[in-house]
C-alpha cells in the first residue's frame, strides 16, 4: 500500500482533512498527516519533503492558498521534486513525463471535486523508466545530487 505525507498550511486545514478522507475511501494509501498549525508553511513543507525524499513515504501532498508557497519550499529538499497540479493532464505527467514525488493544490484556487481528481492522477499512475522523458528526468536528479 503507498505511504503518503500530507501537510498544509492554516489557509488549508478544512481541504486537508478532505483529501485525507478522500484518500481513505478511495483506498489510495495510507495517510499520515504532518500538521497544519505552523503559520510558516514552509516548515511543513520541507518536512513532508524530507519524509518523501528519505523514502520513509511514496508521496507527499501539499495544500496552502495557491499550492505555489509549498511547492517552492518542497522543491529545496535535495530529492524532492514537488509539482503545483491544477489540470488532469498536468497531474498525470507530473508523475508520467517528470516522476514528481509530491503533489502541491490549492485551496484557494482549486474546488473540492477537481483537488480530488487530481490527487487521484497523482497517485493512480507512476513514472515509466523507459519513457523518452527518462533521460531528462535523469539531467535534473543528477544535478540536483550533485548540487
Amino acid at each position: 500500500m503507498m505511504k503518503i505525507a500530507i501537510g498544509s498550511d492554516p489557509n488549508a486545514v478544512e481541504e486537508k482533512y478532505r483529501l485525507i478522507e478522500f484518500i481513505k475511501k478511495s483506498y489510495l494509501g495510507e495517510v499520515t498527516d504532518f500538521g497544519s498549525d505552523d503559520a510558516i508553511y514552509a516548515n511543513v513543507a520541507i518536512e513532508v519533503a524530507k519524509q518523501v525524499s528519505d523514502k520513509n513515504f511514496d508521496r507527499g501532498i501539499l495544500l496552502c492558498g495557491t499550492g505555489l508557497g509549498m511547492s517552492i519550499a518542497a522543491n529545496k529538499v535535495k530529492g524532492a521534486y514537488a509539482a503545483l497540479i491544477s489540470d488532469i493532464y498536468s497531474a498525470k505527467r507530473a508523475v508520467l513525463s517528470n516522476n514528481a514525488n509530491i503533489a502541491c493544490v490549492g485551496a484557494f484556487t482549486i474546488g473540492d471535486k477537481l483537488r480530488e481528481e487530481l490527487i487521484y492522477a497523482f497517485l493512480t499512475n507512476e513514472f515509466d523508466e523507459g519513457s523518452p522523458s527518462k533521460e531528462k528526468v535523469d539531467a535534473f536528479v543528477s544535478y540536483d545530487m550533485n548540487r
